[in-house]
């Protein structure tokens, strides 16, 4: 193990808690919520060997999300088959196999949390054939077949996996599966403007993830889109309004933008930290380029508020 990823190493740890403690204010977030809340909503999840990105990304409005009745789901297991550069999910090229029983056992939690509106997210799993398309669908219909009244967004990835020249009709195919469920929201996260989708999203493309917005409201333009930046890692003002309009160019119709917090020393460093101010610069041009819904916030993340944009 190099001093770089020994987490003992005081020699390894001092740049981060440099960075860390070089956070502006903004960042340094109160408390995430009631204890009472987080170890219900915890203990649950745990009992039951599902996992939340609220957990496994460490976001830092999770008990608010918790205590609004919202939480997101990560589906297919904790590992990802991609590798991208800011993710705190593990990532690995041979996943757990699915469990056959996780669409109920999360039908099971939303019930017993009594949630009102939930987000399915998942790992990439280019590994499956068709991508996790089915198991989306599948934990769906077991959530409303305990609790009809939730609503359910999708986050997915952009089913671009597999082998051969078909892989534009199979992300088609596996995009109108999940649509064909008919969520309440169809997120899809470009994550960052054209230049860096490189050196961020490895294995992603930007016109590729622009595709999955266009294809869901080419097959159903009922289905609200959504997308989001996090930004931070060296984007212009100018690319991000760039960015914003090639979503709107793709019928776009919710945007989130959020600030990089590295996660670790494995990760992509902080170029900068934008300031609220700036935030709210953005989440004002956004709306004036016709997004219907727009978070916009240092600590913004794809499901902040997710359930009062129904």
């Amino acid at each position: 193990m190099s001093a770089q990823s020994n987490p003992t190493n005081p020699t390894a740890a001092t740049p981060l808690r440099n960075e860390i403690e070089a956070m502006p204010d903004w960042l340094r977030r109160r408390g995430i919520g009631k204890a009472s809340e987080l170890s219900e909503v915890q203990r649950i999840i745990k009992q039951r060997q599902i996992h939340t990105i609220c957990e496994e990304g460490r976001c830092p409005n999770r008990g608010e999300c918790y205590g609004n009745k919202t939480a997101t789901f990560l589906l297919m297991g904790p590992t990802c088959t991609r590798s991208c550069g800011f993710c705190q999910v593990d990532k690995g090229h041979a996943p757990m196999p699915l469990d056959p029983q996780e669409p109920q056992k999360v039908a099971e939690a939303v019930q017993l949390l009594g949630l009102r509106y939930v987000v399915l997210t998942s790992v990439a799993r280019d590994d499956l054939a068709d991508g996790g398309a089915g198991w989306f669908v599948a934990t769906m219909n077991a959530i409303r077949d305990r609790t009809p009244e939730t609503q359910i967004e999708v986050l997915t990835a952009d089913f671009w996996g597999g082998q051969g020249a078909q892989l534009e009709r199979l992300q088609r195919e596996r995009i109108a599966t999940v649509v064909a469920a008919k969520p309440a929201c169809y997120n899809h996260n470009i994550e960052t403007v054209r230049r860096l989708q490189g050196r961020v999203r490895r294995g992603a493309k930007f016109e590729r993830s622009l595709a999955v917005l266009r294809i869901v409201k080419e097959l159903d333009s009922r289905i609200p889109t959504k997308s989001g930046l996090m930004l931070g890692h060296g984007e212009t003002q100018d690319e991000i309004i760039e960015a914003m309009a090639e979503l709107r160019v793709v019928d776009c119709d919710r945007l989130t933008l959020g600030q990089y917090m590295r996660p670790s020393l494995e990760h992509l460093p902080v170029q900068k930290y934008w300031t609220p101010e700036e935030f709210e610069e953005l989440g004002a041009l956004a709306r004036d380029m016709g997004f219907s819904h727009v978070r916009s916030g240092p600590l913004v993340r794809s499901s902040y508020h997710a359930g009062e944009e129904g």
